[in-house]
């Protein structure tokens, strides 16, 4: 019985999860997204995200999350700043290209949520957790976010020195039905 039971439901899966994955929404990165930094000695932009985004909120284990950010992309509004932070003193661009994100789960907290992933930044790869707002609007929505990262959890420049330990991340991400 145990055994019909295990094949019966080995089945249910193979049957079903297709299915699932197949209702499940895709989105579309629109044009005008932001992914910003800020601490009290600089702050900037990245112009080069590419994302993969699978999320239902009625759904939420089919929620997937797949980000690649350029590092070089990174853009301060100084053009010798810029070059610094890219530089192997911090970013590293040449030897670190990507920035990247991978989800693992994403559960729903209160009127928000909070996804959870790999993070490799700078060569180093740590799980953190990021809470965000989903708002819909029809075929669109926006996905917004807000966290703290700390430099020396990355091995991004070195310790001390003028610049802040805690780089806040602001995300806000519009995207279209795809």
């Amino acid at each position: 019985m145990k055994n019909l039971k295990l094949i019966l439901l080995t089945v249910l899966v193979i049957v079903a999860g297709p299915v699932i994955r197949a209702n499940a929404q895709t989105w579309q990165v629109a044009n005008s997204y932001s992914v910003a930094f800020s601490c009290d000695e600089a702050s900037g932009i990245f112009t080069n995200v590419k994302a993969s985004i699978i999320f239902d909120e009625q759904n939420l284990n089919s929620a997937k999350f797949s980000v690649n950010i350029d590092a070089g992309s990174m853009n301060t509004g100084n053009a010798l700043m810029n070059k610094h932070a890219k530089s192997d003193e911090w970013l590293d661009a040449g030897k670190y290209p990507s920035i990247t994100f991978a989800s693992k789960k994403v559960v729903k907290n209160g009127g928000s949520y909070q996804v959870t992933g790999d993070l490799t930044l700078h060569g180093v790869t740590k799980e953190v957790s990021i809470p965000f707002s989903f708002k819909r609007a029809g075929s669109s929505a926006t996905f917004t976010g807000n966290f703290n990262l700390k430099r020396s959890d990355f091995n991004i420049g070195k310790p001390g020195g003028k610049v802040d330990e805690n780089v806040k991340i602001n995300l806000s991400v519009p995207v279209n039905k795809a």
